[in-house]
């Protein structure tokens, strides 16, 4: 029944179901829910809502990404950046995080599941330094889109995107954006009737 939650829910994305990588998602899986029995990783322990709150409300963000250098601030448990570098070897992603038994995790999946395409940094965003800069940053449960986008924006290319994941319409973090250098779009995740938004802000230069 998982197996069909996700193969129908990569349908509705446009992503492919392919084997390979069905496997590699139930690796993750297997492997999260073992640390988790010693590492506080995730309150979400069933696999159905695994698949719908983790991989497919990960992945749901893809047509957004921007450019081929990807970074995931505050990533945890490495989602988004986990199921999006599983399924887009292509781009390069960083996965960062201040904590370090999270960072560890990642670290153990990125060798697990072999993702060539992923490093795992432990830092504060304010403290990384990265002289590339990237196409795309992204953040998912990190902080408010404002603060997350002022700490952050050193790290952004030129013409880089910053993504904010959010649930419900975030009328009240808008309040703190520049008008002009955002927009709201809203976010549809296979099996999740929940409400999901992703604000998108563009750097200005006012």
């Amino acid at each position: 029944m998982a197996n069909e939650r996700l193969s129908t829910g990569l349908e509705q994305l446009g992503l492919k179901a392919e084997p390979q990588r069905i496997g590699r998602i139930e690796q993750l899986y297997r492997a999260l829910i073992r640390w988790n029995r010693v590492v506080n990783l995730t309150a979400v322990t069933d696999e159905s809502d695994f698949i719908t709150r983790h991989v497919l409300d990960s992945l749901a963000i893809h047509p957004y990404l921007h450019g081929d250098r990807i970074l995931d601030v505050g990533t945890g448990a490495g989602f988004p950046g986990l199921p999006l570098a599983l399924f887009f070897p292509d781009r390069r992603f960083v996965l960062l995080d201040a904590v370090a038994k999270k960072i560890r995790f990642v670290r153990q999946m990125v060798l697990e599941l072999g993702l060539t395409n992923v490093t795992a940094v432990h830092a504060r965003v304010e403290a990384y330094a990265e002289r590339a800069g990237f196409t795309t940053i992204v953040t998912r449960a990190f902080a408010e889109a404002g603060k997350a986008f002022t700490l952050s924006r050193h790290l952004l290319a030129p013409e880089g995107r910053f993504l904010a994941m959010k649930g419900h319409y975030p009328r009240e973090e808008l309040e703190d954006l520049t008008p002009g250098s955002y927009r709201v779009i809203p976010v549809s995740v296979p099996h999740l009737e929940a409400e999901r938004h992703l604000i998108e802000i563009t750097p200005t230069d006012t």
